[in-house]
């Protein structure tokens, strides 16, 4: 853990300010293949995308909101950059999605909004890692994005920056709002109150499930 927590604070350094610019960097708007769009005036509304969704949005005891998706091939187009030195545009990539519910308005600048992204940073990096951990142990590879700077966590020799907006917009169809330079996620139950944050692997789809669904809610 003292390795990903040297991670974070490398990477934190840059600043939470250069993760709301580099929102509006990220993936290309998906092609007709996976999806189709609508306009409603500043709303970009994904619809019907074509992809699986493995496990719709469940929340765990670490207060994660969680699910898995088989990855679209335009969404492959842009994760092989991601992630150089281990995907091909021919790879099976699930994505496991994660949001949490922010205790502020996330879409807000100040002091008060980034010590939340911290919190919620450092939680999801604890399980992430904990769900890697587990997926490489049974021979698969794993890695995960760091929020704050849009990088993977474990390949650091990657320079591709990936946005966790955009690709909650395309896996889950949850809108956007524009503000500026930026694409603010908007959660149908939380709003702008949300931080994703996503994991990557090309484990199958059925230890996936096995690992990440050991720390559902239980009703």
């Amino acid at each position: 853990m003292e390795h990903l927590d040297a991670n974070v604070d490398l990477r934190r350094h840059e600043g939470h300010q250069q993760s709301r610019t580099r929102q509006s960097e990220s993936m290309a708007p998906p092609a007709a293949e996976d999806a189709t769009i609508q306009s409603q005036g500043s709303h970009r509304v994904v619809r019907q995308p074509r992809h699986l969704i493995l496990l719709q949005p469940t929340m765990t005891t670490s207060g994660l909101e969680v699910s898995v998706h088989e990855c679209p091939r335009t969404m492959m187009r842009e994760l092989v950059h991601v992630f150089p030195n281990t995907l091909k545009k021919d790879c099976n990539v699930l994505a496991v999605v994660t949001n949490q519910r922010a205790s502020v308005d996330l879409a807000q600048f100040g002091e008060e909004a980034d010590k939340e992204k911290d919190r919620l940073l450092e939680n999801f990096v604890k399980w992430a890692h904990e769900v890697a951990e587990a997926l490489t142990a049974a021979g698969h590879w794993a890695d995960f994005i760091d929020p704050c700077s849009g990088l993977p966590m474990l390949a650091l020799n990657s320079n591709k920056v990936y946005s966790e907006v955009d690709g909650v917009e395309v896996l889950l169809r949850y809108n956007c709002l524009s503000a500026g330079m930026c694409k603010i996620l908007i959660h149908p139950e939380w709003g702008a109150a949300v931080y994703p944050a996503s994991l990557f692997t090309t484990a199958p789809s059925d230890l996936v499930l096995d690992i990440v669904s050991k720390g559902f809610v239980q009703h």
